[in-house]
């Protein structure tokens, strides 16, 4: 059974509480090795799990996550505490006067909310290696980066020790690291899930999601924050395999599992892929300088030197070039659309290689080496641009370094992308696994 299920079937049928849940997870958390977590909830911790038991115990319905604990990307409003999003500049901001609406909607679900995790400096990188709260790591090789920019949101579902957590994504940040280890993550189509609440990168992309460790926990999940259930899938869904771009800087292993998944289906090649990428990297630099642009003139040196530099690269450009992106992106957007109208799962890469090594954070990229913490989202931040729902799904790869792929959707199309993916689970191509290989079980 899945973690997220198990655990809220247990405190609703009485066999363990909320609250004993909450400790065994806390102290766990209190000592994990991968530099995921920020902050312990413990005293908000134990009150929402202590209002689980009493609804349970009064043979109430405490929710389909009765007492099951969580954690958010530092980017959550977390009501009374500073939403630093990974940065030493709001470490002494006041303390948000509610939780975020995601927060809010796991809450009345039953969820205990457990702590906050790691993550790039305001979400800008693909790697989480943060100045403050440092650098991230991979449960399957502690030497290698978790990716990013949700990076100990995805590390700690990855470990074991929560069932699942949340992180966002503007160009891949839930994606990659869900491939470099080893689990699912979900980019929804964008503004489908509540941003309310979220301190923003470039609104143009943001989006929230959970990782989880199997597709059962991600559909449930998808229709808490949803608000709504998820649409009856019917029929053989119609796949296509992405091509150029998509088959260029991508590791041989998930091209040869891509073309093993649908042998027969077409493959189809989305036009003007990297001028694409150029545009969504420059509405990202623009919208990020400008929301940062006072803080960056009043407290430079506050920031992450890496981030500072990037941002202020960004608050440099010309609004023109920002808007000439927005208009390309549009047309964009019709065109592609009306080439995948057809399908209804498109395959593609979510990363182009393992995890890279914490000493030396680069990938090769066209045959030279490249930063990591820039070009880890090749392959996602296309998909990005153009707001469609994108699933990343782990290879089953027992023993070996994780990889994996998206399941890119039409919009609205997340039911589609379950579905398949709950295909390819059964068949045992996709799942996740701890560290190790033991069998991934529920938190308590």
């Amino acid at each position: 059974m899945s973690a997220v299920l198990a655990v809220s079937e247990r405190v609703r049928a009485g066999d363990i509480s909320a609250t004993e849940v909450a400790r065994h997870t806390l102290a766990a958390l209190a000592a994990e090795p991968f530099n995921a977590v920020t902050r312990l909830l413990e005293d908000r911790a134990l009150d929402e799990a202590a209002m689980v038991d009493q609804i349970v115990a009064a043979d109430g319905d405490p929710g389909p996550l009765a007492g099951v604990p969580y954690g958010v990307k530092d980017l959550f409003d977390v009501a009374g505490l500073p939403t630093t999003a990974g940065s030493a500049l709001y470490a002494g901001a006041a303390g948000a006067e509610n939780d975020a609406e995601a927060v809010r909607r796991l809450r009345a679900a039953g969820a205990v909310l457990v702590a906050t995790l790691n993550m790039d400096e305001f979400a800008y990188g693909f790697a989480t290696i943060n100045a403050t709260h440092g650098t991230t790591r991979n449960p399957h090789d502690p030497t290698r980066l978790a990716g990013g920019s949700s990076g100990g949101s995805a590390a700690i579902v990855a470990a074991g020790l929560l069932p699942f957590s949340l992180g966002s994504d503007t160009n891949g940040s839930i994606r990659v690291p869900a491939n470099l280890t080893g689990i699912f993550g979900l980019k929804p189509t964008h503004g489908d899930l509540p941003m309310g609440g979220t301190f923003p990168f470039a609104e143009s992309f943001d989006d929230i999601g959970p990782f989880t460790a199997d597709i059962a926990d991600m559909r449930v999940l998808w229709e808490v924050l949803a608000g709504r259930s998820l649409a009856e899938v019917r029929g053989e869904p119609r796949v296509a395999r992405l091509s150029g771009w998509f088959r260029e800087n991508a590791d041989p292993d998930v091209l040869a599992a891509i073309d093993a998944i649908a042998p027969g289906a077409p493959l189809v090649e989305l036009p003007e892929v990297a001028r694409a990428r150029s545009a969504a990297f420059l509405m990202t630099a623009w919208e990020g300088g400008a929301l940062h642009r006072e803080a960056l003139a009043r407290e430079p040196m506050a920031f992450d030197p890496q981030v500072r530099d990037r941002l202020l690269a960004g608050a440099l450009l010309p609004d023109e070039i920002g808007v000439e992106a927005q208009a390309f992106r549009a047309a964009y957007k019709a065109q592609v659309l009306d080439l995948i109208a057809g399908y209804d799962v498109l395959l593609a890469p979510a990363a182009p290689c393992v995890a890279p090594p914490i000493a030396d954070p680069h990938i090769e990229i066209d045959g030279a080496p490249a930063p990591a913490r820039a070009q880890l989202g090749i392959h996602t931040q296309p998909i990005s641009f153009i707001g469609l729902p994108a699933l990343a799904v782990p290879l089953y790869r027992l023993g070996r370094l994780p990889l994996g792929l998206q399941l890119i959707g039409r919009p609205h199309g997340e039911a589609a992308l379950f579905a398949f993916a709950a295909r390819l689970e059964e068949q045992g191509i996709v799942g996740s696994w701890e560290p190790g290989g033991a069998y991934r079980g529920a938190a308590a």
